[in-house]
């Protein structure tokens, strides 16, 4: 999927343009295992705070940055054609939910599997068929030129958390007490779509996956729900490269070759925001290896790169966005750690002066302490020193 077609689906999930129903869960304690409470309502009879509140939980889990909070769940031929996981999202979503046999089985596969600590949490799930206009040639939707309809389901998991005591006015007492706002329910911490929407389309091999925290990839709720590899968390993706750098260039990676590695893949990152591209950017190892030959590496050094990551990432596409901190350049020694904004790391110099290795960034004017303005007295070298008077 690419950023237009989830965003296609985001707008299903305003009040104003959902086509959803009813709402199914279940609310579970996340210690013992056990479901609390089920949750089987009409959308169309709740209060329309409450539903919209549904609604907003629920387009929380088609948000984030492709590759970052939503990953391609892809599912092998086999699964699709015969297997217990592929067949039960099949089952929820050709029954449109109404199966009530269906989804516990459903709720018994995530609640046996995750782990949430210690937060209680709601599932919450939801059926929707859209009728997907068409799109003609000048990319305007013909709604009443639709040829298809994707129906889909989309589950999201929202952790229940319990309130402090804090101040409240009772207006009959006219005083201040204390009171407790009880359990709330949070933004989802993960989700799914079944099928994938492709090509404005239903494609029954994938599945898009949500993480509130890119970092934190649910793998437990993957193998448990669609018993795939797990993919490499955007963390995972940066250790890999990272790991793949120093291993393979040694000596050769230098200060001034992660300027360089940095600051191109942060233009990449710039001018594909620019442009506004649906498709997630991407770069394969060679693109990289290319990077480093600019900067002198040794060609049998960058090969070396370029094979670890093909090993690491299997063989697959580089997303620069996660392989770099485009908002961060840190240089730290033992005693001193320089942040530089990103656009200019490249002020950050290397120097040897009697013997010793130096960091050296230019200043200019502005200079603060603890955002206390201050003036820089210049060094006087020792030649330029005048000579001092003999009493």
């Amino acid at each position: 999927m690419n950023q237009k077609e989830i965003s296609e689906l985001r707008r299903r999930f305003r009040p104003d343009k959902s086509a959803v129903s009813r709402i199914y869960g279940c609310y579970v304690n996340a210690s013992s295992r056990e479901i609390i409470s089920y949750l089987d309502e009409s959308l169309g009879v709740l209060p329309q705070e409450e539903a919209e509140k549904y609604l907003s939980l629920l387009k929380k889990t088609l948000s984030g940055s492709l590759g970052k909070n939503l990953i391609d769940v892809v599912f092998t031929t086999h699964q699709v054609a015969d297997s217990d996981e592929h067949r039960l999202l099949m089952a929820l979503r050709d029954s449109q939910l109404k199966d009530g046999e269906v989804r516990e089985a459903f709720y018994r596969t995530v609640i046996d599997a995750l782990d949430m600590g210690e937060d209680n949490y709601l599932l919450l799930l939801v059926h929707d068929a859209y009728d997907v206009p068409y799109r003609g040639k000048d990319g305007q939707d013909q709604a009443d030129a639709s040829d298809q309809v994707f129906s889909y389901i989309l589950c999201c998991i929202c952790p229940v958390k319990s309130c402090k005591m804090e101040l409240g006015y009772f207006p009959g007492e006219n005083e201040f007490h204390s009171c407790a706002a009880g359990q709330v329910v949070s933004a989802p911490e993960l989700g799914f779509l079944f099928p994938a929407f492709d090509d404005r389309a239903a494609n029954l091999y994938n599945a898009l996956f949500y993480s509130r925290k890119a970092d934190q990839i649910h793998h437990e709720f993957l193998d448990a729900v669609f018993r795939t590899e797990p993919p490499m968390s955007p963390a995972e993706q940066k250790e890999a490269f990272q790991s793949a750098l120093t291993g393979a260039l040694e000596e050769a990676c230098s200060l001034e070759v992660m300027q360089a590695v940095h600051g191109q893949l942060l233009e990449k990152i710039e001018n594909h925001k620019e442009r506004k591209e649906p498709e997630p950017l991407a770069l394969s190892p060679q693109e990289v290896g290319s990077i480093l030959r600019d900067c002198g590496v040794p060609e049998e050094k960058t090969a070396a790169f370029q094979a670890q990551c093909g090993e690491a990432f299997g063989g697959g596409a580089l997303n620069p966005e996660n392989l770099i901190d485009s908002k961060h350049f840190d240089i730290r020694t033992e005693q001193v750690t320089i942040s530089v904004d990103p656009a200019y790391s490249f002020l950050v110099e290397t120097r040897i002066i009697d013997g010793r290795k130096y960091l050296l960034v230019p200043a200019g004017e502005g200079v603060e302490v603890n955002g206390l303005a201050v003036e820089l007295e210049a060094a006087v070298p020792e030649e330029d020193k005048p000579a001092e008077e003999t009493p």
